[in-house]
């Protein structure tokens, strides 16, 4: 069986596809809160994820982990080989991938600056992240501390 790589052109087509980076976290949230955050919705690790040529978008969790999203609501958290060192100030990645598929020990994350450095991370682990659970409780989470607030308000 033959394995075929993302050739540069399609590096750089999805490259340009994640130049944005979109999340529903509160930006008061530090980054371990974040990573945090994303780790207890991940599942157990998975082998591979369909990669359909597009991501909608994505975001580094930390120095070797990031959240890329397939839809707006379905996130794969991947964890890159060391060193990769740029992935907290890359502003675009491409991912490459395998017969449809991305797979971990096998892919990698292309990470990129403008201008200049671009970083090649084997992806170590993935991890579907339930996302939609994740957004209803943060939602909840929201819900019940602006409650709180105005009960204390109340109170005063």
């Amino acid at each position: 069986m033959s394995h075929k790589h993302l050739g540069l052109a399609g590096v750089s087509a999805a490259l340009a596809l994640l130049a944005g980076c979109a999340s529903g976290i509160p930006l008061h949230e530090s980054d371990q809160e974040v990573r945090d955050r994303f780790n207890a919705y991940a599942g157990e690790p998975i082998d591979r994820l369909t990669w359909l040529g597009r991501f909608d978008s994505w975001q580094p969790v930390g120095r070797d982990e990031l959240v890329v999203f397939t839809s707006p609501s379905d996130a794969y958290l991947l964890k890159v080989a060391q060193p990769c060192q740029n992935l907290q100030f890359a502003n675009r990645i491409g991912v490459t991938s395998t017969a449809g598929s991305v797979s971990s020990r096998f892919d990698s994350v292309i990470v990129g600056q403008t201008p200049g450095w671009r970083d090649r991370c084997q992806i170590e682990e993935i991890r579907k992240v339930d996302y939609r659970r994740m957004k209803a409780d943060m939602r909840l989470d929201a819900q019940r501390a602006r409650e709180a607030k105005a009960e204390a308000k109340a109170d005063n």
